[in-house]
């Protein structure tokens, strides 16, 4: 059964034309067989109700004939379905079929009021037929009866190939036609990235595929409208609350206790970093609005490692891309950060590895910090997850930078996985396609 299933083609255009094809080529052979029994059939029936009349009326030629002239009539006499020879001695079993015994008994028949002797079975043919008769004078005469087949000319079966050959080439044409709506709808499907920008499908053709179209292109019209109205709304939010949160920072500078005000302005901070990061993730589901650029990725990728250098963090670049790309740098250079971010809160020793492929390009930031729970390696590429309890934002942070690194990475047409180092650790991976700049 399992070979019987890696036989069947997975796509719905091969499934669909295989059983077309099959399916006519069972009939074209069914009816082949119908036509050909049919006309066994005709032909048996013919000859046994034409030959036995025919070696009749021979057998009483020859009984007419000198009994010196009779072999050189036995050529004249003969047909491609009965002969005859002087002599007797038959020998052999009696027919055995009920075709060949019907046979038999019909020129037996036929044959009165002149004697059959014996009918046996021939032995070169399988439907043939050796009967002895004895003519008027006591002469005995074989009569050397066979079935002929039904002749089959060669044209026929180019015909019926080439027959197969029109169905089959209008069948492809057939579901060809009825799938490729299909292939267009899943490729704009798949071109239904973050950014809601995928190609408006042609609304013509069949009904049905107008249809699908028309609610297709109203569908990705109706996300994209919500995905708008809830960006609309954080950054309305952000700005609203930009306000007081700068009124409340204003008054805590005017607060006597230097711990309560401790405690209040670290928790404006966080509420402002909260409110920052939301927009910028928000944003991110509209995918990546920078256009891509031609850049020096070693450049990019030192830089950075620099930075955190320069502020004390111990971050150490491995190997280099070695030519230039075509990327979203200010994307990319989010992703990375908010990565190397995350492994600085959890690692004491940060490294990022450059692995140029041929048809892609791999960056993973690696730490040796506690690494993350096999099952929640998909959970904290969600927003707001934290693999802490404790919800502590000095550790855990706002539960955003992954997830803004993840829905980035989507946007500008990388992928981001996450797996535990198994030294200890975790490894985030990034893999660019195809960012040769020429």
């Amino acid at each position: 059964m399992s070979t019987l299933r890696r036989l069947v083609p997975r796509s719905l255009f091969a499934r669909v034309t295989l059983i077309i094809v099959i399916g006519l080529a069972i009939a074209q052979l069914l009816t082949f067989a119908a036509i050909r029994y049919e006309r066994g059939m005709a032909l048996r029936e013919l000859m046994m109700t034409g030959i036995e009349r025919d070696i009749a009326s021979s057998i009483a030629v020859l009984d007419r004939l000198p009994a010196a002239e009779r072999g050189d009539w036995l050529a004249r006499l003969e047909r491609r379905n009965y002969r005859f020879m002087l002599g007797g001695g038959v020998e052999g079993p009696a027919p055995a079929t009920p075709t060949a015994q019907a046979f038999a008994d019909a020129i037996v028949r036929a044959l009165r009021p002149f004697q059959a002797v014996k009918v046996a079975q021939s032995s070169t043919a399988s439907d043939g037929l050796r009967i002895e008769v004895r003519l008027g004078d006591g002469s005995p005469v074989t009569v050397d009866a066979r079935r002929v087949g039904m002749p089959v000319s060669n044209w026929v079966m180019w015909v019926l190939a080439v027959q197969l050959l029109v169905l089959a080439l209008c069948a492809w044409f057939a579901v060809r036609l009825a799938t490729r709506p299909l292939a267009r709808l899943a490729a704009a499907a798949d071109e239904l990235g973050p950014d809601l920008k995928a190609r408006t499908l042609d609304e013509n053709g069949p009904t049905e595929v107008a249809h699908a179209a028309r609610a297709f292109n109203a569908m990705q019209g109706r996300i994209a409208g919500y995905m708008a109205e809830r960006v609309e709304i954080l950054a309305a939010i952000s700005h609203d609350l930009q306000t007081p949160i700068t009124r409340m920072r204003l008054r805590t500078e005017l607060m006597d206790n230097e711990q309560d005000q401790l405690k209040f302005r670290q928790d404006l901070d966080a509420m402002h970093a909260l409110v920052k990061e939301g927009v910028t993730y928000a944003r991110t589901l509209h995918g990546a609005t920078e256009p891509p650029a031609r850049i020096d990725g070693d450049a990019l990728l030192e830089s950075m490692v620099a930075d955190y250098e320069d502020a004390g963090q111990p971050v150490r670049l491995e190997g280099r891309i070695g030519a230039p790309m075509v990327t979203r740098p200010n994307a990319l250079r989010r992703i990375l950060a908010n990565l190397i971010d995350n492994a600085l809160k959890f690692g004491t020793d940060v490294r990022v590895q450059v692995q140029p492929l041929a048809d892609r390009l791999v960056i993973a930031v690696l730490d040796n910090g506690p690494g993350i729970p096999p099952d929640e390696l998909e959970a904290v590429l969600k927003p707001f997850y934290r693999v802490e309890g404790s919800r502590n934002r000095s550790t855990g942070g706002t539960g955003l930078g992954l997830a803004i690194a993840h829905q980035l990475a989507t946007a500008m047409g990388a992928q981001l996985q996450l797996s535990n180092r198994s030294e200890g650790g975790l490894e985030a991976r990034v893999t660019l396609l195809h960012t040769d700049a020429a």
